[in-house]
């Protein structure tokens, strides 16, 4: 079959298929109106994910999300079911609490035969079960007749695999593509079959435990006659396979959800959670802990957090070690799991065209046919300049957490390359800051984590151009020196732990002399290649007290700014200031809110005091939640100021869920409660704990400090809040500081 041929399957299941319309930029996200107005139903496995609509279809557009997705490809791009060539009418759809299943529920349109109505509205009750295991998409699908007369129907399932690269998807063009093969058509199973350009060959084997009436290379249809009271159920799996992983037989769909809850019991068994007697902040948070579990995938150095579904599901450097730090004092086995593995990916060698030097922390990897064919860096790129500071600044908060000096010893090579990245490659011109400047013509422009082509500018909106040093980067170095330090006296290097002191607080010093714009009384954003001030109000600088960068009064300054009314939308901290040359509240990140942005930001407050403050930007992002679907905290939102009576905006096309984004509701809590578990001296600090307005108590439980856990509620009295200890074993201290 042509791929021609296939295009026009697909393109015959909807109609209403995007233009053919593409961009050569590998960072862009095309947005269309298609995208933006439809909000999608999404579930994830490890390296699989599926987006579906709210009816539990895959709609087929040629830059549409929709799809099930293996590995950085789209196996299947179009999968429709209809009742009499009818859409059936939508009655609920919800991905359950615990993200393991999509729930939708339907009915039948009023049916016409020869103009004649025959089968009347809500006679037939339709259920669809969806859910992903290992590299297959398992779905039940069960229609009841609640009419008192028997029903003649047919069901329709249509189908179509276009096996497009993630990037394609995401509107990037390519030249040439590979070919589809001639699809097998069994009596009950249908095989549609790719050979990438990379020589791999890709198939999508869709299988119906009964079947069906009439089954082609596009369509299955079953004609059902149901009695009154009767029901049918149909099952299918849908098996993603690559030939260089093996084609696995999937399992039998009850195996399958069993292996699935097994696993979520598992992680429930054994994780901190966290109660209180708000039902809307239970709800919350419990999506938030059952995101993070979906996006956390078991790698061979132990759970990464996958950054976002759909565009991001794959390792992401800063992605992962933020979100690690965001949930370490709940669960350090990920801070873990994301040092081991990106401690084995650190580059070894330049390699300009990965935007690659000895020491460097990965920026993100990924697996599809593009990569492969090196038809755009990001196969293994490492274009952030953050990730490497991180990375050494996460290995210490790693050990302040647990006091596991073993892990430490084995990637200290890792951080001591880390260090001398950030000396010899990071800082571009000797002036002790990192900069960053791409060596890729294809790489990113930006290289923080506002990595917009147009994300770092000056007051009048002209673009920094050079090596670019950021506000937020000095401090994640500044916090990198601090840990080594640390790290160095652990393992007895006391030259080494002295002089990463002195590299910390000369570049404190520097920082605070070359960052501090007096007019604007608040750090900038960046200096540029030519050293000039990038003289903009953004959450950058809120970011400069997370690290502790920032002295004590210009700490309590830029607070108060974070939280002025320009830069506080009423729902969170914006990325810039809405009175800067280029505010935009509907932009990626010129005056959008991202969770992430806030809880680190809200997480610095506290640490200088300032935990009312951090109380106000948790309560603008809790009620922002409430109008979020299905509470879950997404990517990023629009700017738009809080209106009495109205929600926040949604940002079309921003990823749902968001690892960082579900990770950073705990740390808003952490920041509240001043949360500190100390792994070397074993206990638990409240440092000047304080409960946001929603909350008036607060229950934690299983909260492991080494081999031991511990039960402790926390309770709002007036301004103050008390702490008791419910269960302590081991009689681990829990200390309160006022």
């Amino acid at each position: 079959m042509s791929n021609m041929t296939t295009l026009n399957i697909c393109a015959m299941l909807n109609s209403q298929s995007d233009a053919n319309v593409a961009t050569n930029d590998p960072q862009h996200i095309l947005a269309n109106a298609e995208r933006a107005s439809n909000r999608v139903r999404s579930l994830k496995h490890g390296d699989t994910f599926a987006v579906f609509d709210h009816h539990g279809d895959i709609r087929p557009a040629a830059t549409g999300e929709d799809g099930l997705y293996y590995d950085g490809t789209r196996f299947l791009s179009g999968f429709v079911m209809d009742l009499n060539r009818a859409t059936p009418m939508l009655l609920g759809s919800t991905v359950r609490d615990d993200n393991d299943q999509l729930v939708v529920n339907l009915t039948n349109s009023d049916l016409f035969q020869n103009g004649e109505l025959y089968l009347a509205a809500s006679s037939i009750h339709i259920s669809r079960k969806i859910f992903l295991f290992e590299a297959t998409c398992y779905s039940e699908i069960k229609l009841e007749n609640y009419a008192f007369e028997a029903a003649e129907v047919v069901l329709s399932l249509r189908y179509c695999a276009d096996f497009m690269d993630i990037y394609e998807v995401r509107g990037m063009s390519r030249k040439r593509r590979g070919i589809h093969g001639v699809p097998e058509v069994e009596k009950s199973a249908v095989t549609l079959h790719y050979e990438g350009l990379d020589g791999e060959a890709r198939s999508t084997h869709i299988a119906f435990d009964k079947a069906p009436t009439e089954i082609s290379k596009s369509q299955a249809s079953y004609q059902i006659r149901l009695e009154p009271g009767a029901s049918f159920v149909i099952t299918t799996t849908i098996a993603c396979q690559r030939a260089l992983r093996g084609r696995a037989k999937p399992l039998e769909i009850d195996k399958a959800r069993v292996m699935v809850l097994s696993e979520i019991h598992a992680q429930k068994s054994n994780s901190c959670c966290l109660t209180s007697s708000n039902g809307q902040f239970n709800a919350l948070m419990d999506r938030a802990l059952s995101d993070l579990h979906m996006m956390i995938t078991p790698l061979a150095t132990g759970p990464y957090p996958y950054a976002g579904v759909p565009w991001f599901n794959t390792p992401f450097g800063r992605d992962g070690l933020i979100t690690a730090w965001e949930c370490l004092w709940m669960r350090p086995d990920l801070a873990r799991g994301v040092l081991a593995y990106l401690a084995a990916t650190q580059a070894t060698d330049v390699i300009a065209e990965q935007d690659a030097e000895p020491g460097k922390i990965l920026h993100e990897t990924r697996s599809g046919e593009m990569a492969a064919l090196k038809e755009m860096p990001y196969g293994r790129y490492y274009g952030s300049v953050d990730a490497t500071p991180l990375f050494v600044a996460l290995a210490g908060a790693y050990y302040e957490r647990t006091g596991d000096i073993g892990f430490i010893e084995e990637i200290w090579p890792n951080i001591n390359a880390a260090l001398e990245w950030m000396t010899l490659y990071g800082d571009k011109d000797g002036d002790g800051f990192l900069e960053y400047q791409r060596s890729s013509a294809d790489g990113l422009i930006h290289q923080g984590w506002k990595d917009a082509d147009d994300a770092v500018f000056h007051w009048d909106g002209s673009t920094a151009e050079g090596a670019i040093a950021l506000c937020e980067v000095q401090g994640y170095a500044y916090a990198a020196f601090r840990a080594a330090a640390k790290l160095a006296h652990a393992l007895r290097h006391k030259v080494d732990a002295i002089e990463f002191v002195r590299k910390a607080e000369r570049l404190r010093n520097r920082f605070n002399d070359e960052f501090w714009c007096e007019e604007m009384s608040m750090y900038v954003m960046a200096l540029d290649g030519d050293k000039r001030q990038c003289c903009v109000v953004s959450s950058n600088a809120g970011q400069c007290l997370f690290t502790g960068i920032a002295t004590p009064r210009r700490a309590t300054l830029v607070a108060e700014k974070m939280l002025s009314k320009d830069c506080f939308s009423g729902w969170g901290v914006r990325t810039i200031s809405s009175s800067e040359a280029r505010f935009n509240p509907m932009s990626y990140h010129n005056g959008s809110v991202w969770p992430h942005d806030n809880a680190l930001i809200a997480y610095g407050m506290a640490q200088y005091g300032l935990g009312q403050k951090s109380a106000q930007v948790f309560e603008g992002l809790f009620g922002a939640a409430m109008y979020f679907d299905l509470h879950r905290m997404p990517e990023l939102f629009c700017g738009f100021s809080q209106e009495a009576g109205g929600g926040p905006v949604l940002y079309p096309v921003a990823c749902a869920p968001q690892a960082w984004s579900a990770a950073s509701l705990l740390m808003l809590f952490q920041a509240c409660l001043g949360i500190h578990v100390d792994g070397i001296k074993k206990q638990v600090i409240l440092d000047r704990p304080t409960l946001p307005s929603f909350l008036k108590d607060v229950r934690i439980t299983n909260l492991q400090v080494e081999d031991a856990t511990l039960d402790f509620d926390v309770a709002g009295i007036g301004d103050d809040v008390s702490v008791t200890v419910r269960s302590n074993v081991s009689n681990i201290p829990v200390v309160i500081m006022k």
